[in-house]
């Protein structure tokens, strides 16, 4: 007799059960293969809210940006002149570090030295300071000027190798305003020199 009660509480509990399953999948809803996922429009803003953070990250000159670009800088800088005191007729190693305008005219810089049979002899000792003078951004077109304080050892030489100007001898401080400059939504994250000040 205590056997059939137990069975018929059990029945109870199992009906109770299956009253409250029935009742919250009618107000929760039931599994539909979708959880987990944002709707196809939600997607839509995520990728785009997530492009405005990546694009926002690389128009940001802080000062992380700053010390990266400032160590990239001088590496162009050295590269540039030493490029230039090569005795050949035209600038290789340094052309993608160039604008169109600045490349022409170091190339027309070495035509002429060429052309009167002139030589040079540089050597470059080092940069003492490369300092940001300003930065300023057009559009999308992000331009930094540097201040550089370099050391070199330098003198030209005419066809008999006599000194024209110069010393072989003696280091020689260098003070060079350059502007760098490079499109902020261009995926080519490299710089170019596009002017020297003077």
């Amino acid at each position: 007799m205590n056997y059939s009660f137990e069975y018929i509480d059990i029945i109870l509990l199992a009906m109770i059960a299956g009253f409250i399953f029935l009742r919250l999948r009618g107000i929760l809803g039931k599994r539909t293969g979708f959880e987990g996922k944002a709707p196809p429009q939600f997607e839509e803003i995520l990728k785009n809210v997530q492009l405005d953070k990546n694009s926002k990250k690389n128009e940001n000159f802080d000062d992380k940006a700053k010390k990266e670009f400032l160590s990239g800088a001088k590496i162009a800088y050295e590269t540039i002149i030493t490029d230039f005191s090569d005795n050949d007729n035209k600038l290789t190693t340094s052309k993608p570090l160039l604008s169109n305008k600045i490349f022409d005219q170091f190339n027309e810089a070495l035509k002429e030295r060429n052309l009167k049979g002139h030589y040079a002899e540089i050597t470059f000792i080092g940069i003492n300071s490369a300092i940001i003078k300003e930065h300023k951004k057009n559009n999308t077109i992000l331009q930094v000027t540097v201040d550089f304080v370099g050391e070199v050892i330098t003198c030209i030489r005419d066809k008999e190798k006599k000194i024209i100007s110069g010393n072989p001898e003696q280091i020689k401080k260098i003070y060079d305003t350059w502007i760098f400059s490079r499109d902020t939504k261009s995926t080519n994250p490299n710089w170019q020199l596009v002017d020297i000040l003077t």
